[in-house]
């Protein structure tokens, strides 16, 4: 069984550390996994993708031509990487920061106002964990307890992040659009 995640949005949405606490997750549960970034040419509001593979076999190659599943944090992201899914995948839309004007019907396409749950959490940098919430359920080998795992060895330095980010990822798996 395997598990290709695309996660993408601008430099500062936290991408990058979506794509960590997901090879967390896979590091604690025993799975073979590749986790690669890559980074446009600016920092914050530049682009920043990245891909993960969790396998519970060997991954004969880490790039993915078409993902399982795919979290797209602004229009730009969705546009890109959309037509990255497979038929029957799915793919969480940050719906604060993009409009869809049309929508693929051979997906599930989960649109999730992200920012603005963030936002009412009093955190917007952490629209990134109200996607990944939304996305959890719909995975084949991590669940929210291996998130919540992975989570507490992320933040071990600024473990006051802990709370909020584990609330994030709750609000996102109960959100009902």
């Amino acid at each position: 069984m395997m598990d290709k995640v695309i996660l993408a949005g601008f430099g500062g949405q936290g991408v990058m550390f979506l794509g960590k606490v997901l090879a967390y997750a896979g590091m604690g549960s025993d799975l073979e996994l590749c986790w690669i970034p890559s980074y446009g040419p600016e920092m914050r509001g530049g682009t920043a993708n990245c891909s993960v593979v969790l396998s519970d076999e060997e991954i004969h190659s880490p790039v993915i031509d078409q993902a399982d599943a795919a979290i797209v944090l602004n229009k730009p992201a969705y546009d890109k990487f959309a037509p990255r899914i497979k038929p029957g995948g799915v793919l969480v839309v940050n719906s604060s920061l993009a409009k869809l004007d049309e929508v693929r019907e051979d997906i599930t396409v989960i649109q999730i106002p992200a920012t603005e749950i963030a936002n009412e959490m009093g955190n917007t940098s952490i629209a990134n964990m109200v996607s990944l919430g939304a996305l959890i359920p719909h995975l084949n080998l991590v669940d929210l307890a291996k998130v919540e795992k992975a989570m507490v060895k992320l933040v071990a330095k600024r473990p006051e992040l802990l709370e909020t980010n584990l609330t994030a990822i709750n609000k996102g798996m109960n959100y009902q659009g």
